[in-house]
């Protein structure tokens, strides 16, 4: 018991600091276009993990486990670190480092397009875009990487908090796979995404529409970008200095308004659902 409880203590310690330092300053798991990174987040979350199972393993080996010799043996408390927790951090870092590589690239030739977010009032980033896509709505394979891959931690913490002075749980040497496969597909993923164009925020001024977003730059020799407002297309400028696009609203279209954008290549932007806050009359006096 004494030895769980030092082990919770610890992984409160280490957890703490991290967690408040996130909460105030996500900057630390945002990827380029300031949109919480799927990838960072899981590598860190991993890396504190393991950290955490080593350090109240030392400080069990240390104090009740009876020194140098608790290390020793072929079935010490470390027995299956290379063969099943090295893994299981390597599937994230793999997917972390070949994500920023693969977006990076594509950025740097123009094949993909990350707008940055619409600020939230807070200034922090929720949650949700860890599994959702550029354009706010959840994708699914961001989605089955973080649900295994909280669950494989699950296992992880709950079996050695059952058993601290065995040491690292002896879980199936298979169970890699629940890190692994879910950041291959997320990897994958990364590298099929195509450059669609992607809406952030839409504003409604005298009847002009202004859309923010990505990935609404034509080609030299081509057409601009096509806007759909409720189903009926209406011409659009694009702004070279701001990236926007502007167009009319159609006569026809009354709030609440679903737009859409697609390139002269046939790509087409996440619909975009707006609809005008109301902001009630102040009464006089």
């Amino acid at each position: 018991m004494a030895s769980t409880l030092f082990a919770l203590a610890l992984l409160a310690a280490l957890t703490a600091p991290v967690g408040l330092r996130l909460y105030h300053h996500p900057g630390f798991v945002t990827g380029r276009d300031g949109r919480l990174s799927t990838s960072t987040t899981l590598a860190l979350a991993w890396t504190v993990i393991l950290v955490w199972l080593l350090l109240a393993i030392l400080g069990h080996g240390l104090t009740a486990g009876g020194g140098v010799s608790y290390f020793q043996g072929s079935d010490g408390p470390l027995s299956t670190l290379t063969t099943v927790y090295l893994p299981l951090l390597g599937g994230p870092y793999a997917a972390l480092i070949g994500a920023k590589t693969v977006v990076g690239k594509r950025l740097e030739n123009g094949s993909m397009a990350k707008p940055a977010p619409k600020p939230t009032p807070s200034g922090r980033r929720p949650l949700r875009e860890l599994v959702a896509n550029d354009s706010g709505r959840v994708d699914l394979v961001d989605l089955q990487y973080v649900a295994l891959s909280t669950v494989t931690m699950l296992y992880v913490v709950l079996f050695f908090l059952a058993d601290v002075g065995a040491g690292l749980p002896h879980l199936p040497a298979e169970i890699w796979a629940l890190t692994g496969a879910p950041a291959g597909a997320y990897l994958i993923n990364k590298m099929a995404v195509r450059a669609n164009p992607v809406i952030t925020d839409v504003t409604l001024t005298d009847s002009v529409l202004t859309i923010e977003g990505g990935g609404f730059t034509p080609d030299p020799a081509g057409p601009p970008p096509r806007v759909t407002v409720n189903g009926t297309t209406t011409p659009a400028t694009l702004d070279p200095a701001t990236g926007n696009l502007t167009a009319p609203l159609p006569e026809a279209a009354k709030p609440p308004l679903t737009v859409l954008v697609s390139t002269p290549r046939g790509l087409r932007s996440d619909p975009y659902h707006y609809e005008p806050t109301t902001v009630p009359a102040q009464q006089a006096g």
